[in-house]
């Protein structure tokens, strides 16, 4: 690993991201900015938050492989990597077989996409994998820095530490709700999870090899399947999720903080109880 995201993130979609956000969580002491939403192959939108920040990394959490072809990616990836030597991670993935008509092998067209940025030159250390499952996770350690795995359980963690094994980075993302009334935060957690998440085979696939069953993901997920996707509560009791995830063996965790207004309050709140400043 080159690109040094330290032990916390912040994960946030493409279209709710600003230069300015980049800077306020620089200065909060956060490690990386995950770039949610399957961002343009352009990349401009990360070229945009390094501009205006010194030192946070920025990474792309995922470029679509279906969306964008490995040629753009890789062509993006220098650009910006030229530019911010050490400070870009280009994080892929695949989609899902309910949002492209002309759905391939997923393993085989991650594979295929990976021997193209290797013929495109970027390193190993340049990127990473969305992974899940045990064979996305062999490949993310054997071909990329590392994997990203994305509405995960710190159960999930310690078991993708074991497949991944030692020297590779782990950075799932965690889903947060700053509330301390347990009905209010399920009610702003549940939309998050269930659409389009729990109607979607790859994520459902992955929460039953975890011992949830089908009742657990229907109808918008159980209180407790929920509970397990969403930290919520104080911010000491998020705080302590997103450690959870560390101590099961991540190398990284980065929070989507689930608001319907400013997350930058949670991120400040949080940023103290992690003593990231």
């Amino acid at each position: 690993m080159t690109v040094d995201v330290g032990r916390y993130g912040i994960w946030r979609r493409c279209t709710d991201l600003t230069p300015e956000f980049a800077t306020e969580a620089e200065k909060l002491g956060y490690g990386a900015i995950w770039i949610g939403g399957s961002p343009s192959g352009d990349l401009a939108l990360a070229e945009q938050l390094l501009d205006a920040t010194e030192r946070i990394a920025v990474a792309t959490g995922i470029v679509n492989m279906w969306k964008t072809p490995a040629a753009e990616a890789a062509a993006s990836y220098h650009r910006i990597a030229a530019k911010h030597p050490d400070r870009f991670l280009l994080g892929v993935g695949i989609g899902h077989p309910e949002a492209t008509k002309e759905y391939r092998s997923p393993y085989a067209t991650m594979v295929a996409y990976l021997d193209e940025l290797d013929v495109a030159g970027v390193p190993t250390a340049g990127r990473v994998l969305a992974a899940l499952g045990p064979k996305a996770l062999r490949l993310a350690a054997d071909r990329t820095a590392g994997a990203h795995p994305y509405l995960t359980t710190p159960e999930h963690t310690r078991q993708a530490r074991e497949i991944v094994g030692d020297g590779v980075l782990l950075a799932p993302e965690q889903k947060v709700v700053l509330d301390t009334d347990v009905e209010r935060a399920r009610s702003i957690a549940r939309p998050a999870v269930d659409r389009p998440y729990l109607h979607l085979v790859n994520y459902r696939s992955n929460l039953q090899r975890l011992g949830w069953s089908e009742a657990d993901l229907d109808n918008g997920g159980s209180d407790a399947l929920v509970d397990a996707l969403v930290a919520h509560g104080d911010v000491e009791a998020v705080a302590a999720r997103l450690r959870a995830h560390l101590d099961a063996g991540a190398d990284h965790v980065c929070a989507q903080v689930l608001t319907a207004g400013d997350p930058l309050p949670a991120l400040r709140e949080l940023s103290a109880a992690l003593n990231l400043t």
